[in-house]
């Protein structure tokens, strides 16, 4: 049976403890925050995924040149 813990942290705490994690660490802890948060940003992926697919995406050079 699963248990939850709750912990008591300040938006200032969770700020400091953001900011002292390596890059990387930060990136895919801000974009693992994101994805909780927002449908809205899930399902951009799943569009984006699809239309990669589909190949209904341009190059960086076909956008904006050499």
């Amino acid at each position: 049976m699963p248990t939850t813990l709750q912990v008591k942290i300040s938006p200032e705490e969770m700020i400091e403890a953001v900011k002292k994690m390596k890059k990387k660490e930060r990136e895919a802890f801000l974009e693992d925050l994101l994805a909780a948060t927002s449908p809205d940003y899930l399902k951009s992926i799943r569009n984006a995924r699809a239309d990669y697919k589909a190949k209904r995406t341009k190059s960086h050079d076909e956008v904006f040149g050499n």
